[in-house]
């Protein structure tokens, strides 16, 4: 069977690969950078996390060429709608790698509605919206932040402000937390196994390396 570019595209969305059997050595082959909106109800309820992300040129040049079937070197709307699908049902098995606990407790997120592709100055930017399956009230420390469980994908938020909270309660309290990855091994040594080092993807512990939105919420 021949290995075609769409293959190799959809090798890095679904991640199948890692660049070294440690999180000190691996390191990522597509970059994106990030937005993350929190949205806040009346009630002090998360209602949905919105996220924007920006290829490299690199990657995006590469889908592209996947997917721009006439030729014309533009993504019309049926081509993004491909490349939607695409994303979208391969991002699926990793929660589109999303980040979110409450007091250290992950909080299960409900499947978006839709993926949305363009392709702007060159670079392919996907937006979507996810809600928590249960209402997620602030309070205590909850955490949100997008990370690759594989590193394969780098998603990076720039500034502190590409981190956002619509309406946050006064009772809460923000901060942006990017963690020294040498500072994480080591404060994470007693919970890092063997079967992480060996194949980092196989686990969920690579979040500890994830730059997150930190809220501390009084009750």
């Amino acid at each position: 069977m021949r290995f075609t570019m769409r293959d190799t595209i959809r090798a890095a969305l679904l991640l199948t690969a890692v660049a070294a059997a440690t999180p000190v050595l691996a390191h990522p082959h597509v970059f994106a950078e990030a937005r993350l909106d929190v949205d806040v109800d009346a009630q002090g309820n998360v209602s949905a996390l919105k996220h924007v992300w920006r290829f490299d040129d690199l990657f995006s040049s590469t889908v592209l060429v996947e997917f721009d079937k006439n030729a014309d070197l533009k993504l019309d709307k049926s081509e993004l709608q491909d490349v939607s699908r695409t994303i979208y049902d391969s991002l699926a098995e990793f929660n589109y790698f999303q980040l979110v606990t409450v007091n250290g407790k992950d909080v299960a997120m409900k499947r978006p509605d839709q993926l949305i592709a363009t392709f702007e100055h060159n670079q392919l930017m996907i937006m979507f919206k996810s809600e928590p399956v249960e209402p997620l009230k602030l309070a205590g420390r909850v955490d949100f932040g997008v990370y690759d469980p594989t590193f394969y994908t780098a998603i990076d938020f720039v500034e502190d402000t590409q981190m956002a909270v619509n309406d946050m309660p006064s009772t809460c309290a923000r901060t942006v937390v990017r963690p020294d990855p040498d500072e994480a091994l080591a404060q994470n040594q007693a919970s890092l196994t063997e079967d992480f080092f060996n194949d980092p993807a196989g686990t969920d512990i690579s979040k500890i390396f994830a730059t997150r939105l930190e809220l501390n919420c009084k009750s």
